[in-house]
């Protein structure tokens, strides 16, 4: 299994006045491997989404992208995908890359019918495909999803919030992409629908050797599914490794802290939080961000990050 993705550096700003910016994504440098489940976890607001933004090339004002690189490797080819002209990336999306964004539910067209939004979506990505394939496709990825056929004669408005998460799952996996990124799938949704998102998003990846990004705050949802996790705080990916390392031998004091937080079937003992608040990133500090909360800090934390 070869290098998918790779983040060289990458800063990515929200400007917020003439010379204010917000450092939402500041340096992080990564890379995904195909056939593989990569976790992107912290607590909100420390530059998730961003990342997802930044590895699809939707950056619009006020986000800027301040430096770095994100390269793409499509069939021996090395892409710099922020160097991509608006058609390069139009043909880019759906065949190589697919997302599910944050409140998903939200993002399908409210004057198409359901079986108008898949349709459109397959002749996109596939012109010759006829309507039996189609029909039959679209019928197998809605039954695997636990969603009856009558959907497609309905509008958005007509569905309820699971049932529209899952159609916009199913959008996205329906063209067989090589890299799906998923932000919070399963954010307001009950249990037994978000066992079946994450059952299917894992069992498509297995099948299709396809590659999962999966942004989630919820660290259970993380060691159930995941291969590798990457932990973000306050603009910094801190640390990234396999994800059972993570949990057992965490090796940041953010990760420490945040792994020691959660609860445990038969442990009865308090928890507690991680004292303080995140910082501000509209003009962070050198050093480590994790300084003033931390209690191994040291005074060359505040020069140098560990």
């Amino acid at each position: 299994m070869g290098k998918l993705i790779e983040l060289q550096n990458v800063k990515a700003y929200y400007k917020i006045g003439r010379e204010l910016f917000v450092h939402a994504v500041d340096g992080a440098s990564f890379s995904v491997e195909e056939g593989k489940i990569l976790g992107i976890a912290g607590e909100s607001g420390c530059g998730k989404t961003t990342l997802i933004k930044v590895c699809t090339a939707s950056i619009k004002p006020p986000l800027t992208m301040v430096g770095g690189n994100v390269f793409y490797y499509v069939d021996g080819e090395k892409i710099d995908l922020l160097a991509l002209n608006e058609e390069e990336l139009r043909r880019l999306r759906w065949e190589f890359f697919t997302v599910v964004p944050q409140a998903a539910m939200n993002s399908l067209n409210p004057v198409k019918k359901i079986g108008a939004i898949f349709s459109e979506t397959l002749r996109v990505c596939n012109k010759s495909m006829n309507k039996t394939e189609s029909k039959e496709i679209v019928h197998e990825v809605l039954d695997n999803l636990g969603l009856p056929t009558e959907v497609l004669g309905m509008y958005p408005c007509q569905l309820s919030g699971g049932m529209k998460q899952r159609i916009v799952v199913a959008l996205a996996t329906i063209t067989t992409p090589r890299v799906i990124f998923s932000d919070e799938p399963t954010t307001g949704l009950d249990l037994v629908t978000q066992k079946g998102i994450l059952q299917f998003l894992q069992e498509k990846v297995k099948a299709t050797n396809s590659t999962l990004i999966l942004v989630s705050h919820d660290m259970g949802i993380q060691a159930q599914v995941t291969d590798v996790l990457a932990i973000a705080y306050a603009g910094k990916v801190v640390e990234i490794g396999p994800t059972e390392e993570i949990f057992t031998n965490p090796l940041h004091p953010y990760t420490i802290g945040l792994i020691s937080s959660l609860p445990v079937i038969g442990d009865w003992s308090s928890k507690s939080a991680l004292p303080g608040a995140p910082l501000s990133l509209i003009r962070p500090p050198r050093g480590c961000r994790f300084y003033s909360r931390c209690a191994l800090a040291e005074d060359i934390c505040k020069r140098r990050e560990p």
